[in-house]
């Protein structure tokens, strides 16, 4: 993978191409981490602003493509198969579907916008929860477009305008998404358990 981010670094003019194709990776669930393209793509543009458009749409149509591809081809057409496979079970249990399809239906596009910012591979748990839970194809689609732009035009403008001097930032704001997500989850799930509790 270093070795690639060299050559995207030395070779701008074919970079959006290549962050294109491995953000679309990322939807299979190859460890290909969204943040370092928007970082990687964010830096060049400042560098070589030339290139801002097609690095920024690059790096926006590589994450959304990527969302359809885990939703649709993981979550819908492998379906339920895919808690035979342990590379893919270890990241979505029966337990973290229900709760993601609860929220889901309470919440609807915020869950995924907010879903967007979370940090440590929830992305991919929970567009792999809605493609499980045959959440609605074109509901999908246009809240996760709602969702993508969001998110990647607010961390591609803090990378382009602030570079490296960002990370650090972004990094103390995902820990606190993080706890935030969590304790989201955790009071949801007491709260359900409790339901069940009081109805048996």
């Amino acid at each position: 993978m270093d070795q690639i981010m060299l050559y995207i670094n030395t070779n701008v003019s074919l970079a959006p191409y290549i962050i294109f194709g491995l953000l679309l990776l990322a939807g299979f669930n190859i460890p290909i981490s969204e943040d370092v393209m928007l970082f990687t793509s964010a830096i060049l543009a400042a560098k070589n602003p030339e290139y801002l458009y097609p690095l920024f749409f690059a790096v926006f149509l590589g994450a959304y493509f990527s969302d359809l591809i885990c939703y649709g081809f993981i979550g819908r057409y492998l379906g339920p198969k895919i808690f035979g496979i342990k590379f893919f079970a270890s990241m979505v249990t029966q337990e973290r579907l229900d709760t993601v399809n609860a929220f889901f239906k309470k919440y609807g596009v915020f869950t995924l916008i907010f879903g967007r910012f979370v940090p440590f591979g929830f992305r991919n748990a929970l567009f792999l929860s809605a493609g499980l839970g045959k959440m609605n194809a074109w509901k999908f689609a246009l809240s996760d477009l709602i969702a993508a732009t969001i998110s990647c035009v607010v961390y591609f403008t803090v990378y382009y305008k602030f570079g490296e001097a960002a990370i650090e930032y972004i990094k103390k704001s995902n820990y606190v998404i993080g706890s935030v997500a969590l304790a989201v989850i955790l009071g949801f799930a007491i709260k359900k358990w409790k339901k069940k509790r009081v109805t048996n």
